[in-house]
Parts: structure tokens; C-alpha cells; sequence
């Protein structure tokens, strides 16, 4: 009888673990998420697709490799509520039409050099267009400014469900403006800025660009704002970055989270891509208008599985199509998390190789204008 337990018991253990547990996974997720967008039961009929399933579960487990971040999510955590550490940044400064909060990390020789402004650096963070907090963020741009010898501003911006894209891009746009009217009282050089994004925040400081030099009225700014802030813009830096949505959502389908991503409702809807795409914007632009965009340099992982490298390979052949000026680095064995997290501590990985490429392109970026 015991035999009898022994030999059911494997073929259940075995299905719970091939069938149960993915199946358990991946609805969850679709549940917690977002159900396939199809009408009334259809869309729990592709739901419940074997292809989707297992994809989405493979999706839902490659993150669980974030723990790995535990020790850096107690020190950045730790450093942001030390009160001692304010001394290094102004915290919680209030910019914009929706009252968003902005952090300003001073270069580490503010002291030595009080009548040369220092150059900007504006820190764009990540979360698929639905997450993220600039405190998450504040060891990388308290490093950034060490590094870079610059003042550092990280801003907070609307994510979805609370803003679409175009509401993040004017959040950002909105902070450039702030910049413009803030140099003198915090001594940065507001004519001296790069932009640095990563994965969606690499797309937002492109898009944001691109808007500015198209004069875009959705953004309901004068004219002759926009033109001072494109002027002022030395040059961008995308680190994993998505420049072309319809490819980046054809790779969410391979991976069967297309449903559960919050890109396609950040954008209203898959009809909207090409409106929020760099890659469409560009190829629509002037000769006038592609002669103004500043130049780019672009960073990738070539293990990066959340945003493929191709995207910033793809994106260099297109600006260089059009005379742009742009340099790519494709990082050997370095992931999507990697890239950004690996900025934060000096004993990360990853640390000097990638600041070593920042920091030649940001002095050439500099001295680029």
C-alpha cells in the first residue's frame, strides 16, 4: 500500500510542479496586473493559452533574482533617512504644474568653487511608466555628483495610473524649467546640462528632447521656453533605454507579459506608439530640427532580457543615419538592473567599468557645444 502512495505521489508532485505551480503563477499575475485585452470570456481563454503561461511564469520567477538587492535597498534606505547626510543634497524640493518633489545633490567641491557654477546632470529614473521614487535613487546620484563633479537632480514625475506618458514627459520637461529659474540661487550652470535615463527613463529624456525641439504645443509651453531649454541641453545619455515601442512591445509578446506591462496603458493603447516612439519621431523631423538635436550616447548589457540590446543598437544606426552624433557601449554580461544599481556603491561589479563610459562621454558631451 505504501508502494502504492510512493508511485501516485511522483505523477502528482510532477504535475503540481509542471501544470499547478505555472498555472497558479501566472494567473495570479494576470489577476494582480491585468487580464489579456480581449471582450467579455475571451479574454480569459487567452488567458489561460499554454504559451502564455509558462512565459509569463518564467517572467514572473526571473525576478525573483532582485533579492539579490536586499543589502543595497537597506543602504540606500538608510542613507536617505540619515539627516546627517543632507549636508551632501537639498531634499524634497517642490518644481512643476502638479507640485512633483525634486532632490538636488551638490558636487563634492561646492565648498572650493562657490563662483564657478557647477554643470547638471538630471537623473531620469526608471519602472516601466508605473513605478518608481527619486529616494530610491539616492546613493547613484550621490555618487553620479561625485563622479562626475556636478550637481545632480533626481525629480520625482507622475506615473501611470496618475499620468500617461505625455503627462511624464511634461512632468520632466517641467523640471527643465525649474532648472532655467533656479541656477543662480543653487549655483549650477542651467546652459549646462545632460540628461541621464534609464529603461523608461532613457525613453522619457529622449521623447522629452525630441518634443522640445519639435516645439510639441501639448506640452503648453511658450515658444521661447522651449527653445532656451532645448538650447541649454548638452547632450543625452540613455542607459537600457526603449526607443522604438512597437519593437520593445513585439519582445514584451515573445515574453507573454504584453497584458500585465504597464507600457501599452501608459500610451492609451497600442494606436498611440508611433506618437511616443523616438525612433517614429525622428524619422518625421526636419532637416532644421534633426541639425538641433544634441548628441547621445547610449549604454546596454548585452544580458539585459527586460529591454534587448538591440534597441540601442537599432536606435544608434538611426541617428547616425541622420547625422546625429552618437556613441554606443554594449556592456559584456551586464543585465537590465545591473547597469543602474551597479552606480550606486563603488564595490559593485560593474561600478568603474560603466562609470569609466560615462564619464567619456559626459566630457565630450561638455566640451561637445
Amino acid at each position: 500500500m505504501s508502494g502504492l502512495r510512493c508511485h501516485m505521489s511522483l505523477p502528482v508532485s510532477v504535475g503540481v510542479l509542471l501544470v499547478g505551480l505555472p498555472y497558479s503563477i501566472s494567473l495570479a499575475a494576470q489577476w494582480l496586473y491585468g487580464w489579456p485585452n480581449k471582450p467579455g470570456y475571451k479574454k480569459y481563454i487567452e488567458a489561460l493559452k499554454p504559451r502564455r503561461i509558462y512565459c509569463l511564469t518564467r517572467a514572473v520567477l526571473e525576478t525573483l533574482k532582485y533579492l539579490q538587492y536586499g543589502r543595497l535597498y537597506f543602504q540606500w534606505k538608510s542613507w536617505y533617512k540619515n539627516e546627517g547626510n543632507r549636508k551632501h543634497y537639498e531634499k524634497g524640493i517642490t518644481f512643476g504644474r502638479r507640485s512633483n518633489k525634486l532632490d538636488l545633490y551638490h558636487p563634492p567641491n561646492m565648498d572650493r568653487c562657490k563662483g564657478v557654477p557647477a554643470p547638471l546632470v538630471v537623473f531620469i529614473y526608471g519602472g516601466a511608466w508605473g513605478s518608481g521614487d527619486r529616494s530610491i535613487y539616492c546613493l547613484l546620484a550621490r555618487q553620479m555628483a561625485k563622479e562626475l563633479s556636478a550637481t545632480v537632480i533626481c525629480p520625482d514625475y507622475f506615473v501611470y495610473p496618475k499620468a500617461n506618458v505625455l503627462g511624464m514627459v511634461q512632468d520632466i520637461v517641467d523640471c527643465l524649467i525649474w532648472v532655467q529659474e533656479s541656477g543662480q540661487k543653487f549655483n549650477f550652470d542651467k546652459d549646462n546640462i545632460v540628461l541621464i535615463g534609464h529603461s523608461a527613463g532613457a525613453h522619457l529624456c529622449t521623447l522629452a528632447a525630441l518634443f522640445l525641439i519639435d516645439g510639441r504645443e501639448e506640452l503648453f509651453i511658450e515658444p521661447s521656453k522651449q527653445a532656451d531649454i532645448t538650447q541649454s541641453i548638452r547632450g543625452v545619455i540613455g542607459l537600457s533605454g526603449v526607443y522604438n515601442i512597437v519593437d520593445h512591445y513585439e519582445h514584451e509578446q515573445k515574453r507573454g507579459v504584453e497584458y500585465v506591462s504597464t507600457m501599452h496603458k501608459a500610451m492609451n493603447g497600442v494606436e498611440n506608439f508611433p506618437y511616443y516612439s523616438p525612433t517614429h519621431l525622428l524619422k518625421k523631423l526636419s532637416r532644421d530640427k534633426l541639425n538641433r538635436i544634441p548628441p547621445f550616447a547610449l549604454l546596454h548589457g548585452t544580458d539585459d532580457i527586460i529591454v534587448p540590446f538591440d534597441s540601442s543598437a537599432k536606435f544608434c544606426d538611426l541617428l547616425t543615419s541622420l547625422s546625429v552624433k552618437v556613441s554606443l557601449y554594449l556592456l559584456p554580461r551586464v543585465d537590465h538592473a545591473e547597469i543602474v544599481t551597479d552606480l550606486m556603491v563603488p564595490d559593485r561589479r560593474f561600478y568603474h567599468p560603466i562609470y569609466s563610459c560615462i564619464k567619456q562621454e559626459y566630457r565630450k558631451l561638455l566640451g561637445a557645444w
